[in-house]
């Protein structure tokens, strides 16, 4: 079994490993391209991370029969030329990688790994079994492999999960007094103030209470959203639009008949001047509509045309008045 080699460093190297494997993908795009570039240049750790991944699988033993394997086109990067040998090496590194993971998953990611966004800012993290997470504005988990068990801790924020099937290896993630159990599937998990949302994509999934220790998993459907309060109360159990729950993986934040204080709150978790409503009146107008979650000004501004009200700055807040 491959393990992880001494030279191999926690997160960049971690990431180096996961845009490896997704340049080496069939259907990679122009896109996964440029992201890969905007990734390299983000940091010089990135590139000195790929560069020494490259020359990591370089010196596995028998990494050369793979040389001969089909891969896909490597993506240069136009910082410095790298030597001809580099090059070389990450050709094969890819074939490499497609040999690794079809004998039984990745070995790059095995430690504890954090990952972390700011306000406003959202990331994707490929895992070493090919489980995706996309972590979405103020979020942070730490995620931990073993041989038996994957687990995912939600601190705090949202994030969605691809998982890969493993029956022999469940995927675990603890948010809160929540656990969410699942093989191969795709779900959403929500922790703030307000308690913890679970909302099931596809595929099947168990919620269960461990604060309590004989309290029976909720088994959720597809299409299905499990809100549970801060203690220990039984859930509310509902079927949501499934756009409007995955609407942040495309920018935006969906409303539909929606309090005028509850969307404040959603687009204020994004960043930018943060809108404020004083009136109770005013805050529980209803609102509908697709808004863009980087952009407060416009939501405010919308919304004051709407409802003939006003918009008026006071220090770095917007305030909806009459």
């Amino acid at each position: 079994m491959v393990t992880s080699h001494p030279l191999l460093r926690k997160g960049a190297d971690a990431e180096a490993a996961a845009w490896l494997a997704r340049l080496q993908d069939k259907d990679r795009s122009p896109a996964t391209e440029e992201a890969f570039k905007a990734w390299a240049h983000a940091d010089p750790a990135h590139e000195e991370a790929f560069e020494r991944a490259t020359e990591i699988w370089a010196m596995i033993p028998g990494a050369m029969l793979c040389a001969d394997a089909p891969s896909a086109t490597p993506v240069q990067l136009p910082v410095r030329r790298a030597p001809a040998w580099r090059v070389a090496a990450y050709a094969m590194a890819a074939s490499l990688l497609v040999a690794i993971g079809a004998g039984g998953g990745w070995w790059l990611l095995s430690d504890p790994h954090d990952y972390a966004t700011r306000v406003g800012e959202q990331k994707v993290a490929t895992l070493e079994d090919g489980s995706r997470i996309a972590l979405n504005t103020d979020t942070e988990i730490d995620v931990a492999y073993d041989a038996k068990t994957r687990r995912v801790t939600l601190s705090r924020g949202e994030a969605m999960f691809e998982v890969a099937p493993n029956a022999a290896r469940p995927f675990l993630v603890r948010a809160g007094n929540r656990q969410v159990r699942a093989i191969g599937t795709s779900f959403i998990v929500r922790r703030d103030a307000n308690g913890v949302v679970v909302t099931l994509i596809q595929g099947k999934v168990s919620v269960t209470d461990v604060s309590q220790r004989a309290a029976r998993p909720t088994m959720l459907a597809p299409g299905e959203r499990l809100t549970a309060g801060p203690g220990s109360a039984t859930p509310l159990i509902d079927q949501p639009q499934i756009d409007a729950a995955t609407a942040w993986r495309r920018g935006q934040a969906v409303f539909n008949d929606t309090p005028l204080a509850a969307a404040i709150a959603e687009l204020n978790r994004y960043g930018g001047p943060r809108i404020s409503v004083d009136d109770p009146h005013l805050a529980s107008l209803r609102i509908s509509g697709v808004f863009a979650t980087n952009d407060t000004a416009e939501f405010a501004n919308a919304v004051a045309a709407l409802h003939r009200l006003r918009v008026e700055k006071m220090g770095a807040e917007l305030h909806l008045l009459r």
